[in-house]
C-alpha cells in the first residue's frame, strides 16, 4: 500500500513597485508569484500558512530586481501546469531581460507554428509572474497585448527593464 506524500504550502506578501506580491512555497520551492487583482489568481484558501521562512533567497533576487542590480533569477521552481503549460513557460525564462517576443515566435521556438493562441492561454496561466516573465510576450504587431497584472503593470515592467520607466508613484 502506498502513501501519498503530504504537500506542505507556505506563503507570504512582499512590497514591490508594482503592488504587494503574494509569494507561495509548495514543499520550500516557490510555486506562486501573485499580483493584487491578478487574473487566474488561486484563491487566497489555498496558499497555505503564512511563513516568510521559505522566500529569503526569492525576496532577496527580487529586490535586487527591483533595484536594477539583477537581470535574471535563479530560484527552483515547482510550476504546476500541463506538458505545454510547462514548455511555454520554460520558453518565457529564455528572453532576455529588455527584450520582447511575439506569441507567434514563442509558438515558432516550441516547434508549433499555429499555436500562437495557445501559447497566449499558458502564458496568462504563468504562476510566477516577473520572475517567469511572461509580460515580455506582445502582440505580433507589437501592441501590449493581455497580461494577468494589468496592462499598465505589464507596461510599466517593459519601460523598467528598457530604462524608460517614469519616476510615478506606483499605483497598486
Amino acid at each position: 500500500m502506498t502513501t501519498a506524500r503530504a504537500t506542505t504550502r507556505r506563503h507570504t506578501v512582499i512590497d514591490s513597485p508594482y503592488g504587494p506580491l503574494t509569494l507561495v512555497a509548495t514543499d520550500g520551492v516557490l510555486a506562486g508569484l501573485y499580483m493584487t487583482a491578478q487574473r487566474h489568481r488561486p484563491p487566497e484558501e489555498t496558499f497555505g500558512t503564512p511563513d516568510p521562512g521559505p522566500f529569503a533567497e526569492t525576496i532577496r533576487q527580487l529586490d535586487a530586481y527591483f533595484a536594477g542590480e539583477r537581470r535574471e533569477f535563479d530560484l527552483p521552481l515547482n510550476l504546476d501546469g500541463t506538458p505545454f503549460q510547462r514548455g511555454v513557460w520554460a520558453e518565457l525564462q529564455r528572453i532576455p531581460y529588455g527584450e520582447t517576443r511575439s506569441y507567434g515566435e514563442l509558438a515558432e521556438n516550441l516547434g508549433r507554428p499555429g499555436a500562437s493562441r495557445a501559447v497566449g492561454l499558458a502564458n496568462g496561466k504563468n504562476p510566477v509572474g516577473i520572475i517567469v516573465p511572461c509580460h515580455r510576450v506582445i502582440g505580433a504587431s507589437g501592441s501590449l497585448t493581455g497580461y494577468g497584472g494589468g496592462l499598465d503593470r505589464k507596461q510599466r515592467l517593459l519601460a523598467f527593464e528598457n530604462g524608460t520607466q517614469d519616476t510615478t508613484p506606483s499605483l497598486f
